[in-house]
């Protein structure tokens, strides 16, 4: 296809949205009303600050682990990774593979011990053994900070989304979408705390693998279910021929892109553990082993839906082509929602009733998610940094609560900020960023502190600190903020760090200021708190 074709083809798309728009306006409005509608109920539940931070530790096992597959298959699963395929083939099919693979970390370090060893937040877990005023800080601090980054995607993508359904190309038309995103998001989280966001990640879950599984259904039914004629078909199409099915199509290009790819393969792998919006998951079920349960669970879901995005993602290749995905979106971000249209029909009512559902699909998921991470960073700010810093342990649980829903909506003031700047960025590199800031900056401190005897709040401080500065600060000066066409900045170049992810240098890094932190440390640890800690999470004895 032409780059003349492909431009009308994207356009054709556009105008086949637009002939459908009330039909699109609607079953946005639908999904937005069902959501506000769920997240008001739980609120008239919400009556105390363990219902608000961890919806009364009520939900089974089964319905953590479809909360938790909701809040983790965000739109850059959805959106970013499809994309990533699309234009990349193989290449961009590692991020499925890494998303997927870090659950076994999460299972096997974290999920369990986590749930026994703390309250509502990752700053209970550190502050058992260790100064409660400076660990609470930090760990605040990094909540807000990784949620943040994470945040940038699910805005960029809800930008991208809407812009392409309602036709709209103005930058304020962008601009104001992201903004209308963030005032949703807190609505949500000030009137439904972890109930109302629990269960909308709930409904969400379900509806994206229902979308997910139609969408799959109808491309294999395009092939006659043969995956080979699917992969050759997308080869055909996308440019590459053979190598769009082989390794280095997107990181065998140089030296540098090869450093690229283990550094985001080390970031996707380890930082799913030090999310703090998977992380507070944990804490809503009774117990521990209905922890375990529920992370097994989400492996299952998760892993059948990551799955299905080879059939997204090769099927946008094959079906809509590599030419009219980049004249859509650049970063490959509208792929999925036209590969609805294109296995519906594009001049058909069926293909665009298939864009409009898959469509909200993605805007579902982008609130939901967007509601996890903004109550994850809000309950961190008034759990750990208001109620026990500032206050020192003397704030009341209403005070706490109002303390989170004033932090939620400055965060989610700094999101809307944020995400207008980043809404051209590939969805999926920029939620890898959030994990790389993850797993330097709380990985470390929260297996130090499960697993290390002599681990002194030095070593935490300079953990958390230490991996957080280096990575946010290697992500400022790298191609992703500036020095690049798809760039935050695209016409300023200040880009001395020539890797797009952090991990392979930021994460070792915050290994090692949480080792030489403790070791240079003149505090002597708690071993007596040490031993507590270690026979409450290894067994839940005393758990919350």
């Amino acid at each position: 296809m032409s780059p003349a074709q492909s431009v009308f083809a994207a356009e054709l798309a556009a105008n086949e949205a637009s002939e459908h728009r009330p039909l699109i306006i609607t079953l946005f409005a639908v999904f937005v009303l069902a959501t506000l509608g769920i997240t008001v109920w739980a609120g008239r539940q919400t009556k105390d600050a363990a219902d608000f931070y961890a919806g009364g530790r009520q939900f089974s096992a089964f319905q953590n682990g479809l909360a938790v597959s909701g809040d983790y298959m965000s739109a850059a699963s959805f959106l970013g990774i499809a994309g990533a395929i699309a234009l990349f083939g193989y290449d961009g099919f590692l991020y499925s593979i890494g998303f997927l693979v870090a659950w076994l970390v999460a299972l096997l370090l974290v999920a369990e011990p986590l749930r026994n060893s703390g309250r509502y937040t990752m700053g209970d877990v550190l502050a058992y053994r260790m100064r409660q005023r400076p660990v609470r800080t930090a760990a605040g601090t990094s909540t807000i900070v990784v949620s943040i980054f994470y945040l940038l995607a699910q805005m960029a993508g809800a930008g991208i989304l809407v812009s392409l359904l309602l036709g709209i190309t103005s930058d304020a038309g962008k601009i104001l979408i992201v903004a209308l995103v963030g005032v949703l998001m807190i609505v949500y989280v000030t009137i439904g705390g972890m109930k109302g966001t629990t269960w909308v990640q709930m409904v969400k879950a379900v509806l994206l693998i229902g979308g997910t599984i139609l969408i799959t259904f109808l491309v294999l039914l395009k092939f006659d279910f043969n995956i080979s004629d699917l992969l050759g078909k997308a080869a055909e199409n996308s440019g590459a021929g053979s190598a769009f099915l082989e390794p280095g199509l997107q990181y065998g290009a140089s030296g540098t892109s090869k450093l690229d790819f283990i550094s985001l393969g080390i970031a996707l792998v380890l930082g799913t553990a030090g999310l703090p919006h998977i992380l507070i998951r944990f804490y809503t079920v009774p117990n521990a082993k209905a922890a375990r349960k529920s992370v097994n669970w989400a492996i299952g879901i998760i892993g059948a839906f990551y799955l299905m995005t080879i059939a997204l993602g090769f099927g946008a290749a094959a079906l809509v082509g590599k030419d009219e995905i980049i004249a859509s979106n650049p970063s490959g971000n509208t792929a999925a929602p036209l590969l609805a249209l294109h296995v519906g029909g594009v001049d058909s009512t069926w293909g665009a009733i298939l864009l409009a559902t898959i469509s909200a699909v993605a805007f579902a998921t982008i609130l939901a998610v967007v509601a996890g991470l903004t109550l994850a960073s809000s309950s961190s700010f008034a759990h750990d940094i208001y109620a026990n810093v500032i206050r020192k342990g003397q704030a009341t649980e209403k005070e706490e609560m109002r303390a989170a829903r004033w932090a939620t909506v400055f965060i989610g003031i700094v999101s809307i900020a944020l995400g207008a700047l980043a809404r051209d960025l590939n969805v999926a590199g920029l939620v890898a960023l959030a994990f790389a800031v993850a797993a330097s900056a709380n990985l470390p401190t929260i297996l130090y502190s499960l697993f290390w005897k002599r681990f002194t709040t030095q070593g935490a401080l300079w953990s958390i600190y230490g991996g957080l500065i280096v990575a946010v600060g290697l992500v400022l000066f790298s191609p992703v903020v500036s020095g690049d066409p798809k760039a935050m900045f695209p016409d300023v170049d200040f880009a001395w760090f020539p890797l797009k992810n952090p991990g392979i240098i930021s994460i070792p890094f915050g290994f090692l200021m949480g080792w030489l932190g403790t070791v240079l440390s003149k505090e002597e640890p708690d071993k007596a708190k040490y031993a507590e800690l270690e026979v409450r999470s290894l067994t839940g004895t005393g758990a919350h």
